[in-house]
This record gives structure tokens, sequence and C-alpha cells, in this order.
């Protein structure tokens, strides 16, 4: 056995006449001598097999193993690269071969078992040809009225098990799951049971692969797997690992069909909501940097996507027409009966439009109304929209001596922010918040718990919470940088739904959002019947078209921002004064030497 080794002249010497770099070091050794003593400690690591003499000349320098005397040499690299070159060259002629004979075969419709086995040749090495997949689909549907269904039986389930070799290949080879639901769609007795445990296996190898999720719920629905055993196999999963993204989106689609919400359609009910905020703090307490719980969580925080509605009708005699807001953006085809007005409970013929003309999907539609349907004599005017898409219909009364009349929506009774909170959830949303604020404190950079906090503060009351949920927003964006426009823009939205709750608290038709730092202007579908709107002192670099809603808008106020143009500012009926004084606008737009509007108005900036 090899000794620790003497020092002498400041190097180790060691105890035999080995001498390597890596403990043991002699100059006076030859190299004869070296690879004597290596012969004599074969559990030496060749990677210390090493001559000292090398720097003055010894051609064994360098790493180097024992003497080849009666063994086979070793091949040098440019050896193996030779070697491993030709062997690719024979595999691919081998290839060009086979898939020539394949397709030669297609050519001349020759579909057989021999066709079969060359494309076993080919798809077992590269499962991601698709046209073979349809070749062997044609070739099993030529030999199934052949074959009694035993037959077929037997030939179906030696192409599962060659579907399952090709998927070790490639476990997420699109051609292979495909072809594996077309196997078991003609498969005579299909076994569900084995491709759920097939399924599993392939789950445990890789938790995320959606193809594998895919097809596990193509096998579930034929073989009519119950939600509830679903909803077992994700707690297993989540169980084993709390970072199994897949299983938490498959328990936001089960949920909802085993506990459906009468009054939020595709949502759970409160108290199945309630047991899932519990499971999911668990899992993000156990490892608070991982984004799958998270994720979940503003699941269970959101809600349904509300069905496209009507929000407001506007009516203008001076303009003589018509405004119809949308909850979501919806395409009204002209000539079609998709969005219908009554006015004074008789139809009216009228061509629908966007206010910007293109009559693209948008939230707002606009009509002219014929001089008959606004008679200046008469007490009043009810106007009724229908829209057929949405089963929605609103209806607006334009009285005598008025110059325009509305109907709109309230945001606080159609809770358009926020849903009201039983008294059950606002005590567990606000212990889920303290628990959060508890996490921040030990974890001050997780950005997953400082986002969780502000949607919880936004969930509980957005209007009390404001401030706290600024100060966590300046947090986050010094916690995550890289998303700092993104949060930006969320915190402006946020603004602009605090600005919207306020003025509507106060029957008031003045929004003031200056300096709040707004990077983006959102909600506009809400404000068609303000009168002023303050947008001085924010950080906008343009002006979005959504600005042709407000109707009504009087006095736009735009000073102090970093708008460059004001060349996409629509038309404005009303408007009378726009400001926008302190902006990098190096040419005034083509009408800013004329009137904002036919009936006059002046341009400040």
């Amino acid at each position: 056995m090899l000794g620790a080794g003497k020092e002498r002249d400041g190097k180790v010497l060691a105890d035999s006449p080995l001498s390597v770099c890596g403990g043991w070091y002699c100059p006076q050794e030859s190299c004869a001598a070296v690879s004597r003593a290596v012969l004599s400690h074969p559990c030496l690591p060749p990677a210390l097999w090493y001559c000292p003499l090398g720097a003055s000349g010894c051609s064994q320098s360098g790493p180097r193993g024992p003497p080849q005397h009666g063994r086979l040499k070793v091949k040098t690299t440019e050896e193996q690269a030779e070697a491993k070159r030709l062997e690719r060259e024979k595999k691919l002629r081998q290839y060009v071969a086979a898939t020539t004979a394949i397709f030669e075969k297609r050519k001349t419709g020759q579909l057989d078992k021999e066709a079969l086995e060359l494309t076993n040749q080919i798809l077992g090495v590269n499962p991601d040809f698709a046209t073979l997949w349809n070749f062997r689909r044609e070739i099993l549907l030529r030999l199934e009225p052949e074959g009694s269904p035993e037959e077929m039986q037997l030939l179906c389930r030696g192409e599962l098990s060659f579907l399952e070799s090709c998927l070790r290949v490639n476990p997420k080879s699109y051609g292979t799951w495909h072809h594996r639901c077309w196997v078991m769609e003609h498969v005579p007795h299909p076994d569900w049971a084995r491709e759920l445990e097939l399924c599993a296996k392939f789950l445990e190898i890789d938790e995320r692969n959606f193809h594998c999720w895919d097809y596990r719920r193509f096998v579930v629905q034929r073989a009519q797997v119950s939600a509830a055993d679903e909803l077992h196999f994700t707690d297993r999963l989540i169980t084993r690992n709390f970072s199994n993204y897949s299983s938490w989106h498959y328990r936001s689609r089960l949920l909802p069909r085993l506990h459906p919400d009468p009054r939020q359609p595709g949502r759970p009910t409160e108290a199945v909501l309630l047991k899932e905020l519990e499971l999911v703090q668990n899992a993000f307490f156990t490892d608070p940097n991982d984004q799958s719980a998270w994720f979940y969580h503003r699941w269970l925080l959101g809600r349904a996507e509300p069905e496209p509605t009507i929000l407001c009708v506007y009516v203008s005699r001076e303009d003589s027409s018509l405004a119809v807001a949308f909850s979501q953006p919806v395409v009204v085809t002209p000539g079609s009966c998709d969005l219908l007005l009554f006015a004074d409970e008789a139809p009216l013929a009228v061509n629908w439009h966007t206010p910007d003309g293109k009559n693209r999907p948008g939230l707002m539609w606009l009509c002219d109304l014929p001089d008959s349907a606004l008679n200046e004599h008469w007490p009043q005017h009810t106007f009724r929209v229908h829209w057929v898409g949405g089963e929605s219909q609103k209806e607006c009364v334009l009285f005598k001596g008025c110059r325009d009349g509305w109907c709109r929506d309230s945001v606080t009774e159609e809770q358009v922010f926020r849903c009201e909170l039983s008294v059950e959830k606002s005590t567990v949303l606000q212990s889920e918040l303290e628990s959060c604020k508890e996490l921040q404190a030990l974890e001050p950079q997780n950005k997953w718990c400082l986002l969780t906090i502000i949607l919880l503060m936004r969930a509980l009351d957005p209007l009390v919470y404001e401030r706290e949920t600024l100060s966590y927003f300046d947090t986050l964006k010094a916690a995550d940088p890289m998303r700092s426009a993104y949060l930006d823009d969320l915190r402006s939205r946020f603004l602009v739904e605090n600005s919207i709750l306020r003025m509507e608290y106060a029957e008031a038709r003045v929004v003031d959002l200056s300096c709040r730092g707004l990077t983006v202007l959102c909600h506009l579908e809400q404000l068609p019947l303000v009168t002023h709107l303050n947008l001085a002192g924010n950080r906008l670099r343009r002006l979005p078209p959504a600005l042709a809603m407000l109707r009504c808008l009087e006095v736009l106020e735009l000073d102090g921002n970093q708008i460059e143009t004001l060349e996409g500012l629509p038309p404005l009926p009303r408007l009378e004064e726009l400001s926008a004084c302190s902006n990098r606008i190096l040419q005034p737009p083509a009408w800013g030497r004329e009137p904002l509007t036919g009936g006059g108005g002046r341009a400040v900036g």
C-alpha cells in the first residue's frame, strides 16, 4: 500500500518508488519505474498516472495507462471518431433504404404486414415521422376486415406494445400519443385500466408531460372514470410533490364539475374553495419559491369569467346618435340581427359601427338615429337595445328638453372589480393575508408571496388597502425588476379601478387620475359618461384608441406625461379643451390649428 510520503526540498517523496503528481512525487525516478509502480498498484486512478520528467522532454508525459504488452490497444480519439462516423453512415444508408421501400409500397398500394414491419424499423428510432403513422393506420384499416375480431385484437395488442417502446424513445412524441388514441378507438376489446396504469407510469417519470395528461383525459372520458376518482389521483400526485403544476391545473378543471357553484358557472362552491385555500397554503409554505402552488392560489382568488353584457346605453340628441358599451369586445355583423334597436317599441333599422369605423371586435358600437326617432315635441323617447348574442338588453329614456339620456350598470352592484365576500370567506382571506405577511418577513425577496399579498388585499377591500398595496408594489418591483413594466401596468389598472369605484360612490362625472404614475389606461368602457378626465403628471406614452368611448368628455388634461404624438387621439364629439403641455410631442398633429370639434374648442400644448 502506498505511503503518505515525506517532504524533501519542498517536494513530497513517496515511501515506494512511484512518482505521481497527486500525492507522491520523486523527480529521480525513470519512466520505467513509474510504469512498474503503477502495475504494482492497480487500484491507483488512471488520472494519477503521470511522469514528472515530461517537462524535460519525456515522451511519456501526461495522463497514461500501464504498458499494453499482451493487451488490446486502446483506440485513439481519431480512430473512435472515424468508427462512429462509419457507423452513422451505415445506419443512415439503412434508414434511407427502409424509408424508400416504405414509400414505394405505399405508392403501389402494398398495405401488408411486411410494410408494417418496415415502418417498425424507422419509427422505432424516430417516432416523430408523422407520415409513417398515417401509413400504419392505412395498413391496419386494410387488415381489419380481412381477419377475425380475435386476430384484430392480437394485432392491436402488438401495436400498443410497439407504441410503448416508441414512447420510451420519446415520451413527448405527438404522433405516438395520437396514434395510441386511434388504436384504442379501433381495438375490439380495449383495456382502459391498463392505459390508466401506463399514464401513471409515464407521469412518475415526468409529471409535467402534457402529452400524457392529454392522453389520460382521453382515457378517462372513454372509460367513464368519475371526477372524484381523478381528484383523488391528483391528491396522490400533489402529496408526493407540491411542485406538480399539472396536477394543480387538473384540480381547477375537476372541482367545478364536482362542486359547481350555481351563481358562478365554472367555479366551485365557496366551501370547497376555503378547503383548497388551506391545502395550497401548506404547499407554498413548504416551498415558497415554487410557482405551482402560487398560481393555483391565484386561481382560487379569481372568479368565473362573466358573460358579455350591455354595460351602458347612451343617446345624444345633439349628435342624433346612440352608443352601446359592452363588458367584453363583441362583433356586430353589418346587416345582421345581432344588435336590435327599438325606438318607442318600434323596431328601428340602423347601421352599427365602431368609433374608429373599422368594425372589428369592440367594446362600443354606435349608430346614427333618424330624425323621426328624435321628435322634439314628444315628452319622451324610449330606446331599447337587445343584443341577441348574449341575451342581454337595456333601455334608456330621452326626455323632452334634455340633450342626452343614458342607462348604465353599477360597477359595485354588478361586482365588476371584486366579489362580495361572506363573513366566513372574509375571515379566511384575512387569515391568509396575515400568514403571507409572516412568510414575506421570512422570505423578503419572494415575488410570489408579495404578489399574493397584493391580490389578497384587492380581494378584501381595494380602497381600504390602497396605500399599503402601492407600498407592496414598490417592494415587488425591487424584488423582480425584470417584470417592472408588467407590474407598472397592473398597478395602473388597480388605480383606475379604485378611481371608478370612488366616482360611483360620489355619483360624479369627473375622474382625477393625476400624479398616480399611470403607464396604461384601461376600463374606459366604464367611463362613457365622464365629462372631465385629468391624467396629468403620469407616465403615459400613448393614447389608446379606446378613448373614443368617452362620448361625453369635454375636458382632457394630459400635461406632464411622456406622450410623443397626438395623431392617435380619436374624435370626441363633446371635447372642448385639450391640454398636453410638458410632453415629448415634437410636431403638432394635423388638426392642431383647427377646432377640436365641429362646435369649437381649444388645444393647449
